[in-house]
């Protein structure tokens, strides 16, 4: 009994309420051309897993699924809060499935990412409550151009904003109250993959009326004074016209699809970025939005049009300045393509979602490797029957050693990643006195599966610390050093196997004989994890 009453006081205490804010609350600041995002006043990168989108509606079903994470070596939680359970009468608020969530990671030290299920999960309005669905002359939905009503939100209503609005922000209020000096939620997601369908917009009294007024002059502004910086795809509509800066929606961008997408792009963006700025007036936290992305060949209104995707990303700038990112889920091939496109413009990289599949702990050593990522996060992670033995927890353990190296030497352009496939071509780069190529590491031929049809992915991190000094980190990859001198050559003076704890270097194997091939190269075998330190020599 005793051990008992002692864990209940301890749970009490966690959560007792707390109405001060820590000084060292999370954020976003600018290191050079980089974001990064500071907690507890370090930079932090989000080895992070998403529960599956019922997970967190049940502590019974969630209790079992804690050690599950830890396994996997995650250090962030990304959690929904649904609107139904926080209000589920009008006016009266239950946060007890965020406090639940709230203490078990920290009693797991984990930090917590919070999506806000609410006007939209997945296009659609289906968390919203039984008192916002069973009214909908107060609450309305969105028309298509048949005049057909759909489960989903129209933004064009004041109700619809100011009754998701104000449950946002008391979710805010409680967070700042009992998590405002631990810190645990680290940055809150607004809504959920925010998207039109069956159409390109909705065709509801209010969103024709808007239709056919003038482009805001908000918009018209933010074009005008980013024109020589303007993504393609908008630059390109606007230009198509003119560069007009007075009239309606297809006066300024054109008849079709495209422009009926903007226009729904402007006004979900505007939505979004009144709940941003009444919750940071809440609580500040960092916030984003999420998008699906739309397959090749649909049409606007064949996938989930106008969230925050990457040919509308300056609608959505401007549409909602307070909305700190924008994050693509991942379930389409080409990996390195939608990186690209969500990397343009400063955006950092921040992957709130991608399939928990094969291949995306390679994935996950090149997006923090390549790219200005802050997170990565497969779905569902809590599905796996063998949590000890699943990839991306390996990839994880590694990255979370190197995670002080890459935040420190990124912003100086000292970091590079790299993914690799089968019929991949060598990646090379040059860095300081050296050029380093990569190659799948099947490629060298004698590997047990070199010869299977299918090769697993591989993926991995090059860090120079110094001139002739680098950290090497991944899976299945191989790595040559020349000297991008004239008539010298590249020799290693020593390839340590090691680990870090608390961010000393702790070196167990010295590599130098058949492990680098008698000096040709630094391997790390397909299916296997390390850490090697490679210190280079010019003779």
């Amino acid at each position: 009994m005793k051990s008992k009453l002692f864990t209940i006081g301890i749970i009490l205490f966690c959560l007792r309420p707390n109405a001060q804010v820590s000084s060292n609350m999370p954020r976003l600041v600018k290191t050079g051309n980089y974001v990064q995002l500071l907690v507890e006043n370090k930079p932090f990168l989000v080895l992070g897993g998403e529960l599956g989108n019922s997970s967190a509606s049940s502590n019974e079903y969630m209790r079992p699924v804690w050690p599950t994470l830890k396994q996997m070596n995650l250090n962030t939680v990304i959690a929904p809060v649904y609107w139904e359970l926080v209000e589920p009468i009008e006016g009266r608020f239950n946060f007890s499935l965020v406090d639940t969530l709230l203490r078990n990671a920290r009693l797991n030290k984990m930090k917590l990412v919070l999506l806000w299920f609410g006007a939209w999960k997945n296009s659609m309005s289906c968390y919203t409550p039984a008192w916002v669905k069973l009214n909908s002359t107060r609450f309305p939905r969105i028309l298509d151009k048949t005049g057909n009503p759909h489960e989903i939100l129209t933004p064009f209503n004041k109700n619809n904003l100011e009754a998701d609005s104000k449950a946002f922000v008391k979710l805010m209020e409680h967070i700042k109250q009992v998590d405002g000096k631990q810190n645990t939620v680290i940055i809150v997601q607004v809504e959920n993959e925010i998207g039109m369908l069956p159409d390109a917009r909705t065709y509801d009294e209010a969103a024709n009326a808007a239709f056919s007024q003038p482009v805001p002059a908000a918009l018209i502004s933010f074009l005008e004074k980013n024109k020589d910086r303007l993504l393609p795809e908008i630059k390109s509509a606007w230009e198509k016209n003119g560069y007009k800066t007075s009239g309606n929606w297809e006066t300024v961008f054109g008849k079709g699809l495209s422009t009926d997408e903007i226009f729904m792009s402007w006004y979900y963006a505007v939505f979004t970025n009144e709940l941003a700025v009444a919750g940071k007036a809440a609580y500040n936290l960092p916030m984003y939005v999420n998008a699906a992305l739309n397959r090749p060949g649909r049409k606007p209104g064949e996938y989930p049009s106008a969230g925050p995707l990457p040919h509308i990303m300056d609608i959505w700038k401007a549409g909602a300045p307070a909305v700190d990112l924008l994050a693509p889920d991942f379930y389409n091939p080409d990996f390195k393509h939608w990186c690209d496109l969500y990397t343009r413009g400063g955006n950092p990289l921040f992957i709130p979602e991608i399939r928990f599949e094969n291949g995306i702990d390679a994935k996950a050593f090149f997006a923090f490797g390549n790219y200005n990522c802050l997170a990565f996060s497969p779905f569902s992670i809590e599905s796996t029957e063998h949590p000890e033995k699943e990839p991306i927890g390996k990839a994880y353990n590694i990255l979370k050693q190197v995670s002080h190296l890459i935040t420190t030497y990124q912003p100086a352009g000292a970091v590079n990643g790299f993914l690799l496939e089968k019929d991949s071509l060598a990646k090379e780069i040059t860095t300081g006195s050296y050029r380093i190529t990569v190659n799948h590491e099947y490629k060298l031929g004698w590997a047990a599966g070199a010869k299977d049809d299918n090769w697993p992915l591989a993926g991995g991190i090059i860090i120079s610390v110094a001139p002739d000094e680098f950290y090497v980190a991944g899976t299945g990859i191989v790595i040559t050093f020349a000297s991008a001198m004239t008539n010298k050559k590249a020799g290693f003076i020593s390839i340590d196997e090691g680990k870090f704890e608390n961010q000393r270097w702790i070196p167990r194997r010295r590599m130098n004989g058949d492990q680098d091939h008698q000096g040709r190269h630094v391997r790390i075998p397909g299916k296997e994890y390390s850490i090697q330190h490679v210190k280079l020599y010019t003779y």
